[in-house]
C-alpha cells in the first residue's frame, strides 16, 4: 500500500507546535480505533522523534540569529561609580608635591601645568555603538554555515518523518497479523473442542475406546496455550502502536484497535532504478551533502584567524569633572574610535583549529560516501526482502488449500471409520500453521513495502524548497524568436 502525503504533511511538521497535553486530548477518539491513514496522519503529527526533530529546527533558527548578530550593529549603555580611600589621594597629592619642590631646586621649568582635583568619588555614564569592519571573512562564513545547518534541519526532519511512517506502517501491520491470528488460533480452538465432544459421544456410544478422548482433551490443552499466548501478543503490539502515535497509555481504555487488512498488490520493483531513486530523493544524503558544505565554511572561520579585525566605536558620555570637587558638576560630548587587532603570532593556535577543520571536512566527505553505499544496501535488503515475502506469499496460498482439502479428507475418513484420529488432528494442526505462515507472509510483504518506499523515499512527497548545491542542473535552453 503507497501511502502518498504531500507538502501538507511537512507544513504540519514545521508549523507552530501545540503543548503534548493539548495534543493527546485532541487525538483520543473514544472508540479509539484507526485506518492505516489515520494513523498515520497522527503519528506525524505527534510522534517524539517528530517533535523533537522540530525543535531542532527551531534551535539551529536561534544559531542563525545569533551568528548573525557579529555582523550588525551594537549599542550598549555603560555605567561606573567609583569610590577610593581618601589616604591614597593624599600620597598622590604628595608625590607630585615633592616633584614641583625638586624641579624648583634645580631651577629647571617645564611650562604651565593644569592640575586635576583628586577626589574619591566619580561616576561615568556613557551610551557607546561598535560595528565589526573586518573579521577577515569569519562573519560571513559563519552566516553561510548557520544557514546550512537550519537547511540539513529540514532534510533530516524529512527522514525522520519518512522513518516514522514507515515505523508506523510495520506496528499497524504487526497489530494486523495478531489479531489475525488470534482467529486462527480460536477457530482451532474451536475445532478441537468439537472434535473431544465428538469423541465423547462416541466413546458413550462404544464406538471408540477411551484413548481417542484422551487424544482429543491433550489436542485442545496444547491448543489453548496458543490462543493465550496469539491474545497477549496482541495487546503488546497495540500498546507498541499506541507509543508511536503519541498516545499515553491508561489501564483501563480499550486499546487501540487497527481497521484494515493485509493486501498483496501486484508490484513489479526493478532495483537499479530503485538505487539511483534513492540516491536522488535520500533525505539523509541531502543533509550529509550539506553538511560537506558547513565544513567548508569552518575551513574558512579558521584561516579567518589569520587575517585583522578591526572594529568601529563610538558613542556619547556624561560623567563628573575632574575640575570640581562637587559631583553634581558634569561634562558630556562625543566620542570615536576605530581598533585593531592582527595576532602576529598566537602559538600555532589557528594553524591547530585550521587542521581540526580540514579534518571534519574529510571525515564529513567519508561519512557520505559510506551512507551512499549504505543506502544501497539498504535498497537491496529492501528489495531482498520484499522479493522473499512474494515468494512464501504465493507458496502458501497453495500450502493453504491443500491443508483444508486434508482436513476435510481427514474428517470423512474418520467418520467413515477408515481413517484415526491423529490423522485428523495432525491435519488441523498443519492446517493452523499454514494459516499462520500465510498471515505472517502477507505481514511481511507489507512491512518490505514500507521499508522499501522508507528507503527509497518515495512514500511522502514535498515541495522542494531548498536547492541541494552539490547537484548540478541542467541548464533551460535559451528562448529565442522563431524564424519566419
Amino acid at each position: 500500500m503507497n501511502i502518498q502525503h504531500t507538502a501538507a504533511i511537512l507544513a504540519a511538521c514545521t508549523a507552530a507546535t501545540l503543548t503534548a497535553s493539548d495534543k493527546t486530548e485532541s487525538f483520543q477518539p473514544a472508540q479509539r480505533s484507526f485506518t492505516l491513514t489515520q494513523a498515520i496522519e497522527l503519528a506525524v503529527r505527534q510522534n517524539p522523534e517528530i517533535l523533537k526533530q522540530k525543535q531542532e529546527i527551531e534551535r539551529t533558527r536561534g544559531q542563525m540569529i545569533e551568528v548573525r548578530a557579529e555582523a550588525l550593529p551594537h549599542a550598549a549603555i555603560a555605567s561606573s561609580y567609583n569610590q577610593q580611600d581618601p589616604s591614597l589621594l593624599e600620597a598622590t597629592v604628595n608625590r607630585r608635591a615633592s616633584g614641583r619642590t625638586s624641579q624648583a631646586t634645580t631651577g629647571q621649568s617645564f611650562g604651565t601645568t593644569t592640575s586635576f582635583i583628586q577626589q574619591p568619588k566619580s561616576w561615568r555614564v556613557a551610551v557607546e555603538g561598535r560595528q565589526l569592519l573586518y573579521g577577515g571573512g569569519k562573519v560571513g562564513a559563519a552566516l553561510r554555515a548557520a544557514h546550512g545547518a537550519q537547511e540539513s534541519t529540514f532534510f533530516l526532519l524529512r527522514e525522520t518523518v519518512d522513518s516514522v511512517i514507515a515505523e508506523t506502517r510495520r506496528k499497524f501491520y504487526d497489530v494486523l497479523l495478531n489479531h489475525a491470528l488470534i482467529k486462527v488460533q480460536e477457530e482451532s480452538v474451536e475445532l478441537l473442542e468439537s472434535q473431544l465432544k465428538d469423541q465423547q459421544n462416541r466413546f458413550e456410544a462404544g464406538t471408540v475406546p477411551r484413548f481417542n478422548v484422551l487424544q482429543a482433551e491433550v489436542a485442545l490443552a496444547n491448543a489453548r496455550p496458543d490462543l493465550i499466548r496469539a491474545r497477549n501478543t496482541h495487546h503488546l503490539s497495540q500498546i507498541a502502536l499506541s507509543k508511536t502515535l503519541g498516545l499515553n497509555y491508561q489501564p483501563g481504555r480499550p486499546a487501540i484497535e487497527a481497521v484494515g487488512d493485509l493486501p498483496v498488490d501486484d508490484r513489479k520493483i526493478n532495483l537499479s532504478k530503485a538505487v539511483e531513486t534513492a540516491k536522488q530523493r535520500r533525505p539523509l544524503l541531502k543533509a550529509q551533502r550539506q553538511q560537506i558544505l558547513i565544513e567548508v565554511e569552518d575551513v574558512k572561520i579558521a584561516l579567518a584567524g589569520y587575517q585583522p579585525r578591526l572594529e568601529l566605536n563610538g558613542g556619547y558620555e556624561l560623567r563628573n569633572s575632574r575640575l570640581s570637587h562637587n559631583l553634581d558638576d558634569t561634562v558630556n560630548g562625543w566620542f570615536f574610535g576605530v581598533t585593531g587587532n592582527w595576532n602576529i603570532f598566537d602559538g600555532l593556535e589557528t594553524h591547530g583549529k585550521t587542521m581540526q577543520a580540514r579534518a571534519k571536512l574529510e571525515t564529513a566527505k567519508i561519512n557520505y560516501d559510506d551512507s551512499v553505499r549504505q543506502v544501497e544496501v539498504e535498497v537491496q535488503q529492501a528489495v531482498d526482502n520484499w522479493q522473499q515475502a512474494k515468494e512464501t506469499v504465493q507458496s502458501q496460498e497453495k500450502s493453504v488449500e491443500q491443508a483444508l482439502e486434508a482436513v476435510r479428507l481427514a474428517r470423512e475418513r474418520l467418520e467413515a471409520g477408515a481413517g484415526t484420529q491423529l490423522d485428523s488432528l495432525n491435519a488441523q494442526v498443519s492446517l493452523s500453521k499454514a494459516r499462520a505462515i500465510e498471515l505472517q507472509a502477507h505481514h511481511d510483504y507489507n512491512a518490505a513495502i514500507a521499508d522499501f518506499e522508507r528507503v527509497t523515499a518515495t512514500a511522502t512527497e514535498y515541495n522542494e524548497v531548498f536547492d541541494d548545491p552539490l547537484v548540478k542542473k541542467a541548464r533551460p535552453a535559451k528562448q529565442g524568436r522563431a524564424k519566419p
